[in-house]
């Protein structure tokens, strides 16, 4: 049953994934990336790390997409035409090879020292404690970076809707 499940959420996060990229409005792309996200969500709820398929959800499907369609609106993408139009075929290949490129190196790296000695997941993993102990010592700077890139991207996003007056 659970392979099943898992061989669901796949098809639909990558009928998603390829859906967010193809799709010509950025509103129904945001609405395919939160699709993505409540596959992950369902697969991290597979996982037994339910506290982290919640965080998923309330999270980034919840706070972060209501940011970017803010954002979104806010800038108004879907009534401006020039490059991004033109060339939209050619951009997407070179986006989706960038991201090939990223994906094949990411699971090289990881291959090579989670595949010899697989073991069985810590008792705690997934609760609250756990999630916090490691989020704040071992990923605490990557965490920080996160929140003030999100920052900047909303002040950035802020500055370029203002009109020249």
């Amino acid at each position: 049953m659970h392979l099943l499940i898992f061989y669901v959420l796949g098809f639909f996060a990558v009928f998603a994934a390829v859906s967010m990229v193809t799709a010509r409005r950025p509103i129904i792309s945001a609405l395919f990336l939160i699709l993505n996200m409540l596959c992950l969500a369902g697969f991290y709820a597979q996982l037994d790390a339910h506290l982290i398929a919640v965080l998923q959800v309330m999270v980034y499907a919840g706070v972060i997409m209501a940011l970017v369609l803010f954002v979104i609106m806010l800038l108004n993408i879907g009534e401006k035409r020039g490059i991004i139009t033109r060339h939209r075929i050619t951009l997407q290949v070179i986006g989706m090879s960038l991201l090939a490129v990223v994906m094949v190196s990411i699971v090289g790296l990881f291959n090579a020292e989670v595949m010899p000695g697989v073991k069985e997941p810590a008792p705690d993993f997934g609760t609250v404690k756990a999630v916090g102990r490691i989020l704040f010592t071992d990923y605490l700077l990557p965490f920080e970076i996160a929140s003030i890139l999100l920052l900047a991207a909303i002040v950035g996003a802020v500055i370029l809707s203002k009109r020249k007056v």
